[in-house]
């Protein structure tokens, strides 16, 4: 092979190496922003967690605050809340879940708000179910851990992911 030959083709290699280094270049720069787009807004992560402040919560008493666009409910129960959930046969649950399951420290209840049927709001109601939850929509009826009791629900009210920071602090997300 003679030395012009051998320049050719170590030049025409190079050429093809190069173009397609290039436009492998070119195609990540323009995916680029198709996949960014992709990533959560600023707005989504601002309310990926969400602290609570538990020191003006007196017992019986419950607050909504919203976490990733939910109602989300934090109740300081009173012992005879804890005792009657605590005390209900798993045989009475539609979707059977211990309470010692459902809540970190047994007078601190936090669930989402939204009823597991359609979606709904329940409300507090105390006529039916004592410190228990009443979806006035479709009648599920949960107690006062958010268990589904009777109804067309067919799953308990969901319990975020939550800590607590200290005594009077949890983090929510």
């Amino acid at each position: 092979m003679s030395a012009a030959s051998h320049d050719d083709v170590s030049r025409r290699d190079f050429l093809y190496v190069f173009s397609g280094a290039a436009a492998g270049v070119g195609v990540a720069v323009t995916a680029w922003p198709f996949i960014d787009q992709m990533n959560p807004s600023a707005a989504v992560q601002a309310l990926a967690a969400t602290e609570v402040d538990l020191t003006p919560i007196q017992d019986g008493q419950q607050i909504t605050v919203m976490w990733q666009g939910k109602p989300t409910w934090v109740r300081k129960r009173t012992q005879a809340e804890i005792d009657e959930v605590r005390a209900m046969p798993d045989s009475e649950l539609k979707d059977p879940e211990a309470d010692q399951d459902r809540v970190k420290k047994p007078e601190w209840l936090v669930v989402i708000g939204i009823c597991t049927h359609l979606g709904c709001i329940p409300n507090r109601d105390n006529s039916k179910q004592p410190g228990g939850y009443l979806c006035a929509c479709h009648g599920s009826v949960y107690d006062a851990s958010g268990r589904i009791l009777h109804g067309p629900a067919p799953a308990n009210l969901p319990v975020p992911p939550y800590q607590f920071v200290s005594d009077t602090l949890i983090r929510i997300g």
